[in-house]
C-alpha cells in the first residue's frame, strides 16, 4: 500500500509541475495574468507532495518491504538502520527521487520567500524550474520507477554494495545533490531573467543565496566524499581523477566562478551577460555529471546505473534543457545590457581574470574526462589521469592563485597604484611573494627530486595563507562584516588544502610488507609491529582484525586495528583501513590477504600533513557559511529598517 501511495503521489506532483509550467508561461502574457496567482501555491504543493513520496520510499527501506524491487536489490533485513535509510539513495532510482525531491522543495522555497524579483521574472523562473523537473519526473515514472513491485516476494534482499555500507554514504550524496539542485535554481533564475530581459542587481540579489548555498554544499560534499574514498577504498589516495569524481568537481568550478560573478553583479551592476552564461554552464556541468554517473558508459564504484537506455533518456534531457537555454541565451544576449564598466586595475577585473582561469581548469577537466570515452567508442582505450590533469591544470591555477592574493586588496571600479596605495598593496604582496620564493628554493634544496609541482604547491600555499588575511589589515576586526571574514577564511582554506595536497604528493612514504606475528617494519617516523590477528563479527559481516602497535620516533605505543571484512548479502569484501593522526601527518594501515607461507600482507603509508586537505576543505565551506549568515543578517537588518520607516510614516499620517 505504501508503494502504491508513493507512486500515486509522485504522479500528482508531476501533474502539478505541468500546471506550474503552463500557469507560469501564460502568466507572462497580458491575457494570462490571472493564472499567475496559481504559480506560487502550486509550486509549494508540488514540493510537499514529492517530499511525502520520498518519505514513503524511506519507509519501505526501513521496514524492508521485500515486495518492492528496489528494496530487494539494495537492502537486507540484517542491515543496521542507518544503512537501510542511506540505502534509499544508495542506488539509481532512489537517488533520482531524492534529486527530484530536493529540486521540488527548492522551488517551493523560492515560491514562498522570494519577494525581490518582479512577478513576471518570478513566474518565468518557476516555470523554468517546473520544465526541468518535468524531465526528471518523466525519467522516474517511465524509465526508473522506484516503487515497482515484484511478482514473487523473495525471502531476503540482496543487500547493499559493501563499499557503500559506511556512514559517509548517509551524508555525501545528499550534500552533493543539494549543491546540484541549488545550481538548478540558479539556472532557472538565469532563464527567467533572459525571458523577461530583466538582468540586473535585483536578479543577482535573488540568485546569489542559491549559488552560495549550492557552492557550500558542493564544497562540503566533495570534501566528505574525498575523505570517504580515502579511508574506505584502502588505496591510500584522496583523489584519483576518477570520471565520477570529476563529475562533482566540474560543477564546483563553475559554481565558484558564478558565485564571484553574481556578487559583482549584485553589488556593482557589472558582468551581466557573463553571470547569466555562468548560470547556464554551472547547471550544465551538473547535468553532464548526472549523465556520466547514470548512463552506463562508466565503470566506477561511484556509478549507479549500467543501462544505456536510461543514459539515452538523460542525454535527451541534457540536450533539451541545456540546448534550449543556450539557444535562448544566443537569442537574448544582445538585449542584455553591458552594465557598469570597470578599469583593468580593479577588483572586478581580478575577479574576471580568476573566473576565466576557473573556466580554463573546467575545460581541462571536461576534456580529460570525456576524451577516453570518445576514443573508446572508436575501439581505442586510453587512460587520462594525474600526469595530464595536474600539470595542465596548474597552467591556469598558478596565475589564479597569484591574482587571488592581490584581488581583495584592490578597489572596486578603478584603482591606482599611486602614493600611499603603492605601499599598502605592494609591500605586503612583495613580502608574500618573497616568502613563496624562499620556500620554493628551500624545498628544492632540502628535498631535491620531489618534483616541480609539489614544490610550487608548498611555496604558493605558504605565501597564499598570509595573503588571505591581508584584507583584514587596518580594519576594526570587531566591526568587520561576516562576508569579509568568510572570504578570508575560505581563501585561507584553499592555501591549507593546497599545502596538504603538495605535502602528500611530495613526502608520502609507502611500504608493502609480508609479516609474521611479532614482525616489525619502519614506515617514515613510525616503527610498526604486527601483534596478532582475531576474528570479529558485525551486524551483517564477519572480519579478520589485525592488532598493530605503532611507535612514533620511539615514543609510547598506540594500537591500530585494520580489518578485512566479508559480506554475504551481497557477497563482497572491504578493507577497512586504520588511521593514526598526528599534528604533522597520518599513518595509514591496510590489512591484505594471508600468503601461502602464513605471512600477512600489509600496506603502510606515512602521509605528512595529509589531514590539511580536509581541514582546508572544511575551512572553505565554513567561510561560505559565514558569508551566508552575514548576508542573511544584513537583509534582516534592512527589512527591520524598512519596517521602522513604514511604521513612522503610518504614525505621521495618523
Amino acid at each position: 500500500m505504501i508503494a502504491e501511495l508513493g507512486l500515486a503521489i509522485l504522479w500528482m506532483a508531476a501533474a502539478l509541475a505541468v500546471l506550474q509550467l503552463v500557469a507560469g508561461a501564460f502568466a507572462l502574457r497580458p491575457s494570462g495574468v490571472a493564472l499567475g496567482g496559481l504559480v506560487r501555491p502550486v509550486a509549494v504543493m508540488q514540493g510537499f507532495l514529492v517530499l511525502i513520496s520520498f518519505g514513503a520510499l524511506i519507509m519501505l527501506f526501513v521496514t524492508t518491504d521485500l515486495s518492492v524491487k528496489l528494496v530487494v536489490d539494495n537492502s537486507h533485513s540484517a542491515k543496521p538502520l542507518i544503512f537501510k535509510i542511506a540505502g534509499t539513495w544508495g542506488n539509481h532510482e532512489g537517488s533520482m527521487l531524492m534529486w527530484v525531491t530536493i529540486m521540488a522543495m527548492a522551488g517551493a522555497v523560492v515560491a514562498l520567500i522570494e519577494r525581490q524579483l518582479d512577478e513576471r521574472t518570478l513566474y518565468a523562473t518557476l516555470a523554468g524550474q517546473a520544465f526541468i523537473s518535468l524531465g526528471f519526473y518523466a525519467f522516474l515514472l517511465f524509465a526508473s520507477n522506484p516503487f515497482a513491485r515484484l511478482a514473487q516476494v523473495p525471502d531476503e534482499g540482496q543487500g547493499l554494495n559493501p563499499l557503500l555500507q559506511d556512514t559517509g554514504l548517509a551524508f555525501h550524496p545528499p550534500t552533493l545533490y543539494v549543491g546540484y539542485v541549488g545550481l538548478s535554481i540558479a539556472f532557472s533564475f538565469a532563464v527567467g531573467a533572459l525571458v523577461t530581459r530583466n538582468v540586473g542587481p535585483a536578479f543577482a540579489r535573488a540568485m546569489r543565496p542559491w549559488v552560495l548555498g549550492a557552492w557550500i554544499f558542493l564544497t562540503l560534499g566533495i570534501t566528505a566524499g574525498s575523505y570517504w574514498a580515502y579511508y574506505t577504498l584502502g588505496w591510500g589516495g584522496w583523489w584519483f581523477w576518477d570520471p565520477v569524481e570529476n563529475a562533482s568537481l566540474m560543477p564546483w568550478l563553475a559554481a565558484t566562478a558564478l558565485l564571484h560573478s553574481v556578487s559583482v553583479l549584485q553589488s556593482r551592476d557589472a558582468l551581466r551577460a557573463w553571470t547569466v552564461m555562468l548560470g547556464v554552464v554551472a547547471f550544465s556541468m551538473s547535468m553532464v555529471g548526472t549523465f556520466l554517473v547514470r548512463s552506463g558508459i562508466l565503470t566506477s564504484v561511484h556509478a549507479f546505473a549500467v543501462d544505456p537506455q536510461r543514459g539515452s533518456f538523460i542525454l535527451a534531457l541534457l540536450a533539451i534543457d541545456i540546448g534550449g537555454a543556450l539557444v535562448l541565451f544566443a537569442v537574448r544576449a544582445s538585449t542584455v545590457t553591458e552594465g557598469a564598466r570597470f578599469s583593468f586595475l580593479s577588483r572586478e577585473a581580478a575577479l574576471v581574470f580568476n573566473n576565466v582561469m576557473l573556466c580554463g581548469i573546467l575545460g581541462i577537466v571536461l576534456i580529460g574526462t570525456l576524451y577516453p570515452l570518445l576514443t573508446e567508442a572508436y575501439g581505442v582505450k586510453v587512460s587520462v589521469g594525474a600526469p595530464y590533469f595536474n600539470p595542465v591544470s596548474a597552467i591556469f591555477a598558478i596565475p589564479m592563485f597569484a591574482v587571488m592574493a592581490v584581488g581583495p586588496l584592490l578597489r572596486w571600479r578603478r584603482d591606482r597604484l599611486t602614493g600611499e596605495r603603492v605601499g599598502r598593496i605592494t609591500r605586503p604582496i612583495a613580502i608574500c611573494a618573497g616568502l613563496v620564493l624562499v620556500v620554493f628554493i628551500g624545498v628544492e634544496a632540502a628535498a631535491h627530486g620531489i618534483g616541480i609541482l609539489p614544490a610550487l604547491g608548498l611555496a604558493i600555499a605558504s605565501g597564499l595563507f598570509p595573503a588571505a588575511f591581508l584584507p583584514l589589515v587596518g580594519r576594526n576586526l570587531r566591526r568587520t562584516p561576516l562576508p569579509v571574514w568568510g572570504m578570508v577564511i575560505a581563501h585561507a582554506g584553499i592555501a591549507v588544502s593546497l599545502f596538504g595536497m603538495a605535502s602528500e604528493s611530495a613526502f608520502s612514504v609507502e611500504r608493502l610488507a609480508a609479516l609474521t606475528i611479532g614482525e616489525a617494519r619502519d614506515v617514515g617516523p613510525f616503527h610498526v609491529t604486527l601483534d596478532g590477528m582475531m576474528p570479529v563479527a558485525g551486524p551483517n559481516w564477519t572480519a579478520l582484525r589485525a592488532s598493530v602497535s605503532t611507535r612514533y620516533e620511539g615514543g609510547a605505543p598506540t594500537v591500530l586495528h585494520p580489518q578485512a571484512e566479508t559480506f554475504t548479502n551481497p557477497p563482497g569484501t572491504r578493507n577497512e583501513s586504520a588511521l593514526q593522526t598526528r599534528w604533522n601527518g597520518q599513518l595509514y594501515v591496510v590489512l591484505g590477504e594471508q600468503a601461502i607461507d602464513g605471512r600477512w600482507q600489509m600496506r603502510f603509508w606515512w602521509k605528512p600533513f595529509v589531514p590539511l586537505i580536509w581541514i582546508g576543505g572544511g575551512m572553505i565551506g565554513f567561510g561560505g557559511i559565514l558569508a551566508m549568515i552575514g548576508r542573511m543578517l544584513s537583509d534582516l537588518r534592512r527589512q527591520i529598517a524598512k519596517g521602522k520607516i513604514a511604521y513612522r510614516r503610518v504614525r505621521q499620517g495618523r
